[in-house]
């Protein structure tokens, strides 16, 4: 329960995350360096499809970068490079220092990817697969760290069952376990929760922040924008192979977030009274709301003048309240004002 002016649960811990972030980034002196850095990025086909053109990306170390895109707008082509499985065509990326092409090795150890298909040792045990899976990048076997991975992810009672008899979402898991096998510093998560439960869901976003907090860069690709306005620190909008827009999340939304007020009206009206041309006010279809869609960042929102006009009008009101857009509305407007 909560007590009053006491913020959400969610808001609480989001708030404490990002005190911890301020913290890291007051000791390095007030900038946190990339440990992603794309520059002037291309990528052509043979068949001549130019799916990257010319990206620049920083992606800064200890966030969860939210990258959002239309199918065929670059998202796996970007990461597909970034993680050394597709090769540039021009350009450089700097993976924890390390160029992606000529420092193959060292940039892929920094990296966790956990894919979108769910291929894996079927007739492997979890334990054994995810052991597996750290000795391809050479390291030694440490068993301890693998029960840590399994206990996180609530696959350690399960650690000595074949992969194949698992259920969907904890086939999931042991990817993620995979990832995590050999203790990278940047994870890839490309929709992550795809065909997973809502309270699996929940379980991964939980383990999610935990490794923001360990100081695990999460670059997140998914279609559930609503995650993305939930888990993300900062947003990256691709389209046609080239970067629309990043920015903080919460300054995207003050940004080009829009406010509606909506008024429940005492009477239904059959139209907008004359002389409220200049509001663009939008009538409900059965003309017991009224909605005022303004500028919350603007020094005149005009919405108390809007109140006097229509009580000028007779036109009362029994309740109001205000919106601002989603993160969704907000992705889909920018896409669809690309060329």
């Amino acid at each position: 329960m909560l007590m009053p002016g006491c913020p959400p649960r969610q808001e609480r811990r989001g708030r404490a995350g990002a005190q911890t972030r301020a913290r890291r980034q007051a000791a390095q002196g007030g900038r946190v360096q990339p440990v992603i850095s794309v520059r002037n990025l291309k990528k052509t086909y043979a068949s001549g499809f130019q799916a990257l053109k010319g990206v620049n990306l920083d992606i800064r170390k200890g966030e969860i970068f939210a990258l959002l895109g239309p199918n065929g707008a670059g998202k796996t082509t970007l990461i597909s490079i970034i993680c050394g499985l597709v090769t540039p065509s021009e350009g450089t990326v700097l993976a924890a220092g390390h160029d992606v092409v000529r420092d193959y090795r060292a940039a892929r150890r920094k990296i966790g990817l956990v894919p979108q298909e769910l291929f894996t040792d079927m007739f492997e045990t979890v334990r054994a697969t995810v052991t597996f899976s750290r000795g391809l990048f050479g390291l030694p076997p440490d068993p301890a760290h693998i029960e840590n991975v399994l206990r996180t992810l609530s696959l350690w009672d399960k650690r000595d069952t074949k992969v194949m008899a698992l259920s969907g979402g904890m086939k999931r898991r042991v990817l993620i376990a995979k990832a995590l096998s050999h203790e990278p510093e940047i994870l890839f998560l490309d929709e992550p929760t795809a065909g997973v439960d809502v309270e699996l869901r929940r379980d991964m976003w939980e383990m999610v922040r935990g490794l923001r907090e360990r100081g695990v860069t999460i670059i997140l690709t998914t279609h559930y924008i609503e995650e993305a306005e939930e888990m993300a620190d900062r947003i990256g909008i691709i389209n046609h192979g080239e970067i629309v827009l990043v920015e903080d999340k919460r300054t995207l939304m003050r940004k080009l977030g829009k406010k509606q007020l909506t008024l429940s009206l005492q009477q239904p009206l059959s139209a907008v009274p004359p002389g409220l041309d200049a509001y663009k006010l939008e009538l409900s279809a059965d003309g017991t709301e009224i909605v005022y869609t303004f500028d919350a960042q603007s020094h005149d929102t005009g919405i108390a003048e809007l109140l006097r006009s229509l009580q000028a009008r007779g036109i009362e009101f029994k309740d109001l309240h205000s919106s601002q857009s989603s993160l969704e509305e907000i992705f889909v407007s920018l896409v669809r004002g690309q060329p």
